[in-house]
């Protein structure tokens, strides 16, 4: 065993397991239609005459090259220690045949079944299946559970969710996301590239008609704007009593998939444990920040009581344990984050206490809210009238009036950031100063905070379409300013989400909305900020005109955690399995900037991420992408935004070669919002393939 330090991964390596290996490149695992399905599958060596269960991971991301890298951390270690890790490349995607279409469609799920099926009439396979993922192996494995096959026995989720619609990549709040587009564009260069030539003598067929039949999702998830049957579907928070299955739920508070483990936790019948940890959307043993966790032998604790049925007492562990992050610094690319570790029994916790504080402007009178915060007056941060957070009702609150400019939020981070490039939330402190601001008072003592918030408004809007996002902060004494969580609301959807409505210009209402579940400790000496803005740009997709709102009270729920402000829960060191043999051909680069044109006045968020060359050396595959995002807008037109997306994928061995582009754009009217794509693909250097899209699609809510 080596340890390894990687950008502020401590893990350590092991290659001694309990059971030698065994590996397939590729096998087939034939589908009802006669489609043949790819995996790729590590076992025990002894498996075909003592039997193990089976442990499934099934993603569209490229078994041969795209997911590789973790791949073999992950799945060899499972083997190790009596388990069939089997990783399947989805219809359509990496090695296997067949089209993708959509994701979630019901051919994914009906697929996911057959492999279930079929993996447990295998005879080197007990019979047992259990499934994990991460992401959207993530959401199919609950899939999996929800939709039901006698043979599958546990799911371990990372990332996930339980509502496609409320919160996912597309929209949240109600609210369209950036991501909407951008992971349309993802998807249009991810599923562009072919079969490895090694494994498929037929893959240059088989990738032509893969070109051809190549989706544009972005403007297909864009039109349904209310939660309706093409969102459901997939969604296992339709009805709760269908989750029957064990699951261990995973989650990250650096990513916007950390709502599910509270959810399935809290409304699951089935046995339900989850975990919170302070990370980015990877898996818990190598994701930043630190500290990493032995996500793999919890994994295996659950599959062994589960798959095997061995005694271990992983059902009566606690319901939820979460990472408490303390007061610190922001930094984009933390590497680590101080914090402790809490254990709830039950969820929700007894010793969480909701805590009521009243929005109140400047010279209402401020009352001290909880935990001996003693007074401070704070000034405005952006020429409006300065706004508190009072623990009594105020008798009166002046109209605060908040219309923000529309490149607020180039220090939001990405929704799922995936390592220390500055994807995560940065220094608020910009964006405060263009947010209508209402502040707590400095705190005497620590504030210790579990689960979510719950915000109460009462505005007007002077337009018919509007949203408004709040950012709960945690402000140092230097002025620096940490997102602890945020939330958001389409106007449109505040009585509904399945039946939205206009707002009536003019007409005040009561809205209220969650923030994201959140774990922290701010520090005396602190103090909470809740910043209210109409734009959150390139989160969340402008609306078509810049809107004002009136803000005349509300009220924001806090859940005060009563808990030990020490480690409750120490948990295993991260491990995992040897990485992969390769060699760097050429390093990557990325940077990340924000370009401000002085003679247009155009705001520019710049992401480019060059992933360099790098040759895998067991089977020779020489691999390499780059990415370029342009997200501009002009600070008082909405209908400036663009959004500019270039993908490049290259694969190459010896004389063979590949590479594909896809190019993406979305700009918007006052009634439409137009997505551009083109996909180009290359064999050697002679075009194979080459198809633009432009697709329009009616702002009905959004």
């Amino acid at each position: 065993m080596d340890p390894e330090n990687r950008k502020g991964v401590e893990v350590t390596i092991r290659s001694d397991f309990p059971r030698p290996i065994a590996g397939t490149e590729d096998m087939g695992i034939p589908m009802p239609d006669g489609t043949r399905l790819s995996a790729r599958v590590w076992m025990p060596a002894d498996a075909p005459v003592n039997p193990v269960p089976a442990v499934l991971e099934y993603i569209p991301y490229r078994k041969r090259d795209g997911t590789l890298p973790r791949d073999e951390l992950m799945h060899p270690w499972f083997a190790g220690h009596g388990y069939a890790a089997v990783r399947v490349d989805m219809r359509g995607t990496g090695d296997s045949g067949g089209l993708l279409d959509d994701e979630y469609s019901a051919q994914e799920m009906d697929d996911a079944l057959a492999v279930i099926d079929w993996l447990s009439r295998q005879p080197w396979c007990t019979g047992s299946v259990g499934m994990m993922g991460k992401s959207w192996g993530g959401f199919n494995c609950l899939q999996a559970a929800w939709n039901g096959h006698p043979a599958l026995k546990a799911v371990v989720s990372v990332c996930s969710t339980t509502d496609r619609f409320a919160d996912d990549i597309h929209f949240k709040g109600g609210c369209l996301l950036g991501e909407n587009f951008g992971w349309g564009a993802v998807m249009l260069a991810y599923s562009s590239r072919p079969a490895d030539p090694l494994l498929r003598n037929d893959w240059r067929g088989d990738w032509l008609r893969r070109l051809e039949a190549e989706p544009w999702l972005a403007p297909r998830w864009a039109a349904h704007q209310a939660r309706d049957g093409y969102w459901r579907h997939g969604s296992v928070g339709e009805d709760w009593a269908r989750n029957r299955v064990p699951a261990m739920i995973w989650g990250g508070w650096a990513d916007n998939y950390m709502n599910t483990v509270a959810a399935l936790v809290e409304h699951s019948p089935a046995p339900t444990k989850g975990i919170v940890g302070p990370w980015v959307h990877q898996y818990p043993h190598t994701a930043v920040p630190g500290p990493q966790v032995g996500f793999l032998q919890l994994a295996l604790r659950w599959w062994d009581r589960w798959l095997k049925d061995i005694p271990n007492g992983a059902e009566t562990d606690p319901a939820y344990r979460a990472y408490v992050l303390h007061s610190a610094p922001p930094d984009a690319s933390a590497a680590y984050r101080p914090g402790h570790w809490v254990e709830e029994r039950a969820w929700p916790s007894p010793r969480v206490s909701p805590t009521v504080l009243h929005l109140a402007s400047a010279g209402a009178g401020v009352l001290h809210p909880p935990s001996h915060w003693s007074p401070e007056p704070m000034a405005s941060t952006n020429g409006l009238p300065a706004g508190f957070l009072a623990k009594t009702r105020p008798d009166q609150m002046a109209a605060l009036p908040l219309c923000s400019p529309q490149h607020l939020g180039l220090q939001a981070g990405e929704f799922f950031p995936m390592g220390l490039n500055a994807e995560m939330p940065g220094d608020q402190a910009a964006d405060d100063a263009l947010s209508l601001c209402l502040d707590g008072e400095v705190l005497a003592e620590d504030l210790q905070l579990l689960g979510a918030a719950e915000l109460r408004l009462r505005l007007a809007s002077d337009k018919p379409q509007a949203f408004v996002v709040a950012r709960l902060c945690d402000v140092a004494p230097d002025g620096s300013s940490v997102r602890i969580a945020h939330g958001m609301l389409n106007l449109c959807h505040r009585a509904s989400r399945e039946n939205p409505a206009p707002m009536v210009p003019g007409e005040a209402v009561e809205v209220a909305f969650l923030l994201d579940q959140m774990g922290y400790r701010l520090a005396a000496g602190h103090h909470l900020r809740l910043a209210l803005s109409t734009s959150y740009w390139p989160f969340v997709w402008p609306s078509p005109e810049a809107a004002t709102l009136t803000v005349t009270g509300g009220s924001l729920t806090l859940p005060v955690h009563q808990g030990a402000d020490r480690p409750e829960w120490t948990p295993p060191a991260a491990e995992h399995a040897a990485p992969w043999a390769h060699r760097v051909i050429r390093e990557g680069r990325a940077r990340r900037r924000v370009e401000r044109d002085l003679v247009t006045g155009i705001v520019t968020l710049v992401v480019e991420d060059d992933q360099g060359e790098r040759e895998n050396l067991t089977h020779g595959l020489v691999t390499g992408e780059s990415l370029t995002e342009r997200w501009e807008i002009h600070p008082d037109d909405p209908l400036s935004a663009r959004a500019t997306h270039l993908w490049e994928q290259r694969l190459s061995r010896g004389d063979w070669a590949v590479r594909t582009r896809a190019w993406a754009e979305m700009t918007g009217t006052g009634t439409h919002l137009r997505m551009q794509a083109r996909l180009t693909a290359w064999e050697g250097d002679a075009v194979v393939f080459d198809r633009h899209w432009d697709e329009e699609v009616e702002r009905t809510f959004v």
